[in-house]
């Protein structure tokens, strides 16, 4: 008994181990994850991350060391007349033409006119550029999938009918022996019966090699085994849309653009502003703050320092301010491109969607003509007024109207996921 209960659960579980299934919206998520480029959003996040920080450092206390040896051809002296009965020696003395310093500093920033703000802000847009632009590849790769995996349903169902073409001429080509010891069919009928089983076994051979190639690659997308072994679930269909709004990640590529333009025009008003910080300095060196003192000694300044650069505000502000300006129309123009390229992809995909609603509608009534006109075939041969290459058109063309029909469904469904895909409308 615990035997025959072990095998009853193997034999549960050889389904599950033997065939995998996977949707499309899985071989999406995986093709992503196995996206060499999905590690650049940890990477651009880090480099983020490191410029914030530094940007939030300048307003740390900033320390600097220098220092200087320097030679004068001249130094400052004073000549001093003594008059002859002067009591007492009067003798100033010059500092040394050699003269030597060490300082350090610390300076802290009180004001900068909001140069650190924009540094931030700057690294912050960068880092929302850099991360569309990862959303733009790998949202990409969704199209990608969908002609693979809907090309690998649509050889799946044309596989299928060749599989019921040839049992139909299976069937045929016994009655045809049939027929042949009857006296109502010949050879040449049962030989032209057989080439037909041939050619249709050479086509199932080429689409099985196609659809290889197309698992393959599916494969190689997602990182992991598709092949034939593998179930693809045909997606359900999609609601005709109501809302068409366009939520591309690319327009949130041109937004993050944007604001990074405008990030850089904060940074350029706020390098032409003045600063103002606390300073501190410290040195020894020979002289100190005292001229006339000519021995090394220690000092030190402290104070409030204003800084200007007016050279920016005259000369390269106006026009770094309007290469911004020539950047932005640039970015609003391939906006308006995508969003007309868009617009005109989806007006074609809407046509392509009523168009195979279209020929779904008239697929039913066609095969059934086509499989009467069959049945009604297969009784003339039998009554030897029909020639067995009739029967083979007609037998084809059953089987053509049945694939069409499947072809139809799948190429509406990939219609209908490919506006999907345009608009990114869930």
């Amino acid at each position: 008994m615990k035997r025959f209960f072990t095998l009853f659960i193997l034999a549960c579980s050889l389904p599950v181990v033997a065939f995998s299934q996977f949707t499309l919206d899985s071989c999406q998520k995986m093709a992503r994850a196995n996206y060499p480029q999905i590690k650049q959003y940890d990477l651009i996040r880090q480099s983020a991350d490191y410029t914030l920080a530094n940007a939030g450092k300048m307003y740390l206390p900033q320390i600097s060391l220098s220092a200087q040896a320097t030679y004068q051809s001249a130094v400052t002296h004073v000549n001093v007349t003594i008059p002859p009965n002067f009591p007492f020696d009067l003798k100033i003395p010059s500092p040394s033409k050699d003269q030597y310093q060490t300082v350090a500093q610390v300076s802290q920033l009180i004001w900068d006119g909001g140069a650190v703000k924009a540094q931030k802000e700057i690294a912050k847009a960068s880092s929302d550029v850099d991360i569309s632009k990862v959303d733009v590849d790998l949202y990409a790769i969704n199209d990608r999938v969908n002609q693979l995996f809907f090309g690998i349903l649509s050889l799946n169902e044309q596989l299928k009918q060749n599989d019921l073409l040839q049992n139909d001429l299976s069937t045929n080509a016994d009655k045809i022996t049939a027929y042949i010891s009857g006296g109502v069919a010949n050879q040449a009928d049962l030989d032209n019966m057989t080439v037909e089983q041939l050619n249709v076994k050479q086509i199932r051979v080429q689409l099985k090699a196609v659809r290889k190639s197309f698992f393959d690659m599916l494969s190689a997308l997602t990182g992991t085994t598709v092949n034939d072994q593998t179930v693809l679930v045909t997606p359900d269909v999609l609601l005709p849309a109501t809302n068409l709004t366009n939520n591309r990640p690319e327009l949130q590529l041109f937004d993050a653009q944007k604001r990074l333009l405008e990030s850089q025009k904060s940074q350029i008003n706020a390098a032409n502003l003045p600063k103002i910080s606390l300073f501190l300095q410290g040195g020894y060196g020979r002289p100190g703050l005292n001229m006339l003192d000519n021995s090394f000694s220690p000092f030190y300044i402290g104070g409030v320092r204003l800084s200007w650069n007016l050279s920016g505000l005259f000369y390269t502000q106006k026009n770094s301010l309007k290469i911004i300006d020539t950047s932005e129309k640039s970015v609003d123009a391939q906006r308006e491109t995508f969003l007309f390229n868009t617009n005109l992809q989806q007006t074609q995909q809407h046509s392509e969607i009523e168009k195979f609603q279209e020929l779904i509608k008239s697929d039913d009534e066609i095969i059934t003509l086509r499989h009467n006109v069959k049945l009604s075939s297969e009784a003339k041969v039998a009554n030897g007024t029909l020639s067995v290459s009739d029967l083979i058109r007609d037998i084809n063309a059953e089987s053509q109207a049945k694939q069409n029909k499947k072809l139809h469904e799948i190429q509406l469904l990939q219609a209908e996921y490919n506006l999907k895909y345009i608009t990114n409308k869930l």
